[in-house]
């Protein structure tokens, strides 16, 4: 993935990937310039998993749809992810729905969306 030149779409749904897989995924976003959707709903990621996601999300200028729908990022993970939102220019569409995000994972998405001019569904 790192290196791929032509995948656009990778959904990778349901298969109980976990942090380590997910990180190693958001390893290759980091340096990927061609995948545009990336879809990781239900695949027991964790904070861990969303700091490294955050961590492509801040350098990655390609990947527009992001899908972390069913996972358990709560709120230290949607910190993470909504700094790099602060950085990020290409996402439009992000989904956080059912990850166990409270108020202070709310707080830090808000604050994130006032800097963000990119982002359109969340």
């Amino acid at each position: 993935l790192a290196t791929n030149k032509t995948l656009k779409t990778l959904n990778l749904g349901y298969n109980a990937i976990g942090d380590e897989s997910g990180q190693m995924i958001a390893a290759a976003l980091e340096t990927n310039a061609t995948l545009t959707t990336l879809i990781f709903k239900n695949n027991r990621i964790t904070p861990v998993g969303a700091q490294a996601i955050g961590t492509a999300l801040a350098t990655n200028a390609t990947l527009s749809i992001l899908n972390l729908f069913g996972n358990s990022i709560e709120d230290e993970g949607a910190q993470a992810i909504a700094a790099a939102l602060v950085e990020n220019a290409a996402l439009t569409m992000l989904d956080l729905a059912r990850n166990g995000i409270g108020p202070e994972g709310g707080r830090a998405m808000g604050a994130a969306l006032a800097e963000n001019a990119t982002l359109t569904t969340l």
